[in-house]
């Protein structure tokens, strides 16, 4: 079991070094880790994935609101109520004689071509961890030269009776 964590800090030197040394040091593993600047000056949303029962991963957000430069810690998991993104750069050997194939494959997952070579694509594809995963699976036969990833972004879901 996993809890994603949304974390608001301030925009400072170390603050990543901080929240991933205490994380390690409890010996949890982060299975994902993304860092942005906010809407707001100075503050940064860490988007923090980690392994463990709820029990512990309730332990970390305890500790996470510890941290001087944190200025909140939600745990998205347990609210229960978030929209979570994935994205994915994949580099596809891609002879002339197989791009119509992978143009098809790449419209059904919804990717964008980012760059063509003379022997390689690479795709963009976003969303729920799945439809990434499938992406991958369905471009493996022809060739994945290689892949980079964000790792998962959240932000906690709005409704519409918000004042």
């Amino acid at each position: 079991m996993s809890s994603t964590f949304s974390i608001l800090s301030q925009d400072q030197p170390g603050v990543l070094m901080r929240i991933a040394a205490l994380i390690y040091r409890r010996a949890y593993n982060i299975v994902s880790l993304s860092v942005s600047p906010t809407e707001e000056d100075g503050v940064s949303r860490f988007t923090v994935v980690v392994d463990g029962e709820p029990r512990i991963c309730e332990q970390v957000r305890k500790q996470l609101e510890k941290l001087t430069e944190v200025i909140s810690v939600t745990d998205l998991t347990r609210d229960g109520n978030a929209v979570e993104r994935y994205l994915k750069l994949i580099k596809v050997k891609a002879p002339q004689s197989s791009r119509s194939d992978i143009f098809q494959t790449a419209e059904i997952f919804r990717c964008r071509v980012v760059d063509l070579g003379s022997s390689t694509l690479t795709l963009e594809v976003t969303g729920a961890k799945s439809k990434v995963e499938a992406c991958i699976k369905a471009l493996q036969p022809f060739g994945i030269v290689e892949t980079a990833g964000s790792g998962q972004v959240s932000v906690a879901r709005s409704g519409f009776d918000e004042e």
